[in-house]
């Protein structure tokens, strides 16, 4: 691994001059509306047949790094920050990414969820930032409030004991605190999702254009949550920057126009297949008439083996009716979904890990982007519309190649 790092020079004046990147047209619009979810009018679930499967066993491909983090060519303050942080070996996306991101590359990410792919553009930013003459700022974008809080956290963690600022941006928290703590100071890492910096952009509480690097962290899935229209507005009013990187679980050739669209003479680093599987857990549906679905929930929580369980149903409204009846039928339940504040939602989370509670019933909102082991269950009381999204939801268990189980309801004909 090559010991020289270039230095970031001020932005807008690196490999890529103005007249390289086209000019692209303020797109404008809005993402999907606050509904929760898809009207029930135009309700056409997933074919059941789809979503029945006997998990087998993972194939396990340990990954060996060539180096350990402590022979990296690193900054002594960041091997220290990474040691305390308990790491010592890359993860693949970590390893092969390096050299592109810190040789300012553009990069394509193909890994799947809970591998790395935050360290893997966080490590070698925040080396460029410790030997950088001048200070740069990152700006990341992430779909859920979750994820964007996770990758603030992880760079405190990795700048401990140093200087450097960051800031989370998102929705469910007074936009107020937003302004008062953005005049307060710069910031080297921005976090947020695509809503509340919007709305910041354009109440001019934020300058977009000090970002020099931009990351849109789980790309496919901002896409599915219809932030599409958003991104691309807001990366035309960041402009010209010194680097672009993208980082998906999943690789859909339909996306191809849009990633060329946010990068330029880029880099792929592929470490999986980029295809949603969830070969590994079992799947099962469950006829139900439609009448006795809370009853057949209720019936099927009271089992022994259902320990921690994620529930998911299409739209906000259905998800507080379902954790309601949960809880009145003396199961303990809590919900995450749009329509609740970002601190009832982290309390929500952390008992859920916690073990306080055994259900979690959320929206679509948690199908990507959260971390919680030993999920046992996740039930589908509502089958979703399409099959990444069904993937994406059953994919919370079965987290570390572990076994899971996912259990779709399914009306009766």
């Amino acid at each position: 691994m090559d010991s020289k790092r270039p230095n970031r020079p001020a932005k807008g004046r690196n490999k890529r001059s103005s007249s390289n990147r086209p000019q692209r047209k303020n797109s404008g619009g809005n993402r999907r509306g606050s509904s929760g979810g898809r009207s029930n009018h135009n309700y056409i679930p997933l074919p059941a047949d789809m979503m029945v499967h006997e998990g087998v066993p993972l194939k396990t491909v340990e990954y060996h790094a060539e180096k350990k983090y402590a022979e990296w060519p690193l900054h002594p303050k960041l091997k220290s920050a990474i040691k305390a942080a308990g790491w010592v070996y890359p993860t693949e996306i970590q390893e092969k990414s390096f050299e592109h991101v810190a040789a300012l590359k553009d990069v394509m990410g193909i890994a799947t969820t809970g591998t790395g792919k935050t360290g893997a553009f966080l490590i070698p930013l925040i080396d460029a930032l410790i030997v950088a003459e001048e200070p740069f700022q990152t700006l990341v974008l992430a779909p859920t409030r979750e994820l964007a809080l996770q990758i603030e956290e992880e760079f405190r963690a990795l700048t401990l004991g140093m200087k450097y600022n960051a800031i989370t941006l998102i929705g469910g928290r007074n936009i107020n605190t937003d302004i008062v703590n953005l005049k307060k100071r710069s910031y080297h890492l921005v976090v947020a999702t695509p809503g509340r910096l919007k709305d910041l952009y354009q109440q001019g509480k934020i300058d977009l254009q000090e970002a020099s690097v931009l990351v849109l962290d789980e790309f496919d899935r901002m896409l599915d949550m219809g932030f599409q229209k958003d991104v691309m507005y807001l990366t035309d009013k960041i402009g010209e920057r010194d680097q672009t990187m993208l980082f998906s679980a999943t690789l859909d050739k339909s996306q191809q126009k849009l990633i060329d669209h946010f990068l330029k003479d880029y880099v792929t680093v592929k470490v999986s297949s980029g295809e949603a599987s969830a070969e590994h857990i079992n799947q099962s549906v469950r006829y139900v008439e439609p009448d006795n679905k809370f009853d057949e929930l209720i019936e099927l929580l009271k089992e022994p083996e259902m320990k921690r369980v994620l529930v998911f149903a299409e739209t906000k409204h259905r998800v507080k009716k379902v954790t309601k009846k949960l809880n009145q039928a003396g199961i303990s339940a809590d919900e995450i979904h749009g329509n609740k504040s970002q601190n009832y939602r982290q309390k929500a989370l952390n008992a859920f890990k916690a073990g306080k509670i055994k259900a979690l019933c959320a929206t679509d909102v948690a199908a990507r982007g959260l971390d919680i082991d030993d999920i046992t269950h996740v039930i589908n009381f509502e089958a979703p519309t399409d099959y990444d999204t069904y993937i994406h939801r059953v994919g919370r268990t079965g987290r570390a190649g572990k076994g899971g189980e996912a259990i779709t309801f399914y009306d009766k004909a």
